[in-house]
């Protein structure tokens, strides 16, 4: 009997902007300071876009380098997948444009709205077409220009986010080497949808188009969901948080990365946080941490990897992946 079609991960990449904006340089824009920002956040800098680095932009460069470490090339790719909710325009979508810069030109591309837990829902769908033998290689990106659209009125929200591009490529794989994706957990709740939005879309003009937080709201709901979602993933697949080898959390708020960690007795040292240097880039969060700690030599392979987000909606989820 034939082992079954997972799939795994080929490679990684990532993108972030020139510009770095420090907490005492906010501090000079909006009524705020470093030590506020770091005790309440965890978070130190981040990157703001220029006019060129667009969603499309970032998420091409980023998937550029997915495939360079993989050692493929944008003709083995049948699928791109853009998680983001700062598209480059309505339509079409970000996922084409990325296609067309990359000259994939047997791939089909679209974009996908889930707000931080984006790229989570992402992997969830390519893990899906791959086992179904629809597509061998898709590429899942996270891509985010939220400094386009916080207010910098705001004071509590606006320090929090910043811009960057994280691409996964995953491909098919029957060798059973245990490799791969082993489960994806998704979950929502819209009733919770009016604590985190961001209102001008096409079909409301008159509405502008700024991110809304309640931070408080959101905080309280953060710590329980994540920890659940992450306890579902290990329930579905036998194991203890022990087992895992490296937590990659969406990197909101350290607080909260904390609050997690304490939830499942991880010890920090098992975490990748990199929300001091990127603060919160949504979708992109994820795949930029595990990117660079792949890069950096902590996460190894056939080491345990658990993922999982929480975003607007809310929507949040956990996978789980062995390397």
């Amino acid at each position: 009997m034939s082992e079954p079609r997972r799939a795994v991960l080929a490679g990684t990449g990532s993108y972030l902007p020139e510009q770095i904006v420090t907490n005492a340089q906010m501090a000079e824009r909006v009524d705020t300071s470093d030590e506020w920002i770091t005790e309440r956040t965890g978070i130190r800098q981040r990157h703001f876009a220029a006019p060129h680095e667009t969603a499309a932009y970032m998420g091409a460069e980023a998937a550029r380098r997915a495939l360079a470490q993989a050692g493929m090339t944008p003709a083995d790719v049948g699928a791109i997948i853009v998680a983001t909710s700062t598209p480059d325009q309505a339509f079409p979508a970000t996922a084409v444009h990325i296609q067309a810069a990359l000259g994939a030109k047997n791939a089909f591309g679209f974009d996908l709205a889930a707000a931080c837990s984006g790229f989570i829902y992402g992997l969830s769908v390519a893990d899906a077409m791959i086992r179904a033998g629809q597509v061998s290689a898709v590429l899942v990106i996270g891509s985010e220009v939220y400094s386009r659209i916080i207010d910098f009125n705001d004071r509590g929200t606006c320090v929090l986010f910043g811009d960057g591009a994280g691409a996964a490529l995953l491909r098919a794989d029957d060798s059973g080497s245990g490799a791969g994706l082993l489960s994806t957990h998704l979950h929502a709740d819209g009733t919770l949808a009016d604590i985190l939005y961001v209102d001008g879309a096409t079909g409301q003009r008159d509405k502008s188009a700024y991110l809304v937080m309640n931070g408080r709201e959101v905080f309280r709901h953060a710590v329980t969901l994540l920890a659940a979602a992450v306890n579902e993933a290990l329930t579905t697949n036998n194991l203890t948080p022990n087992d895992i080898d490296w937590l990659v959390p969406h990197q909101a708020n350290r607080r909260i990365i904390d609050g997690v960690g304490r939830k499942l007795g991880l010890p920090m040292g098992r975490v990748v946080v990199t929300v001091d240097q990127h603060a919160n880039t949504s979708a992109a969060s994820i795949p930029l941490a595990l990117d660079l700690a792949r890069r950096d030599g902590r996460i190894q392979p056939g080491q345990l990897v658990l993922l999982e987000a929480l975003g607007g909606g809310l929507t949040w989820g956990s996978a789980l992946l062995r390397l």
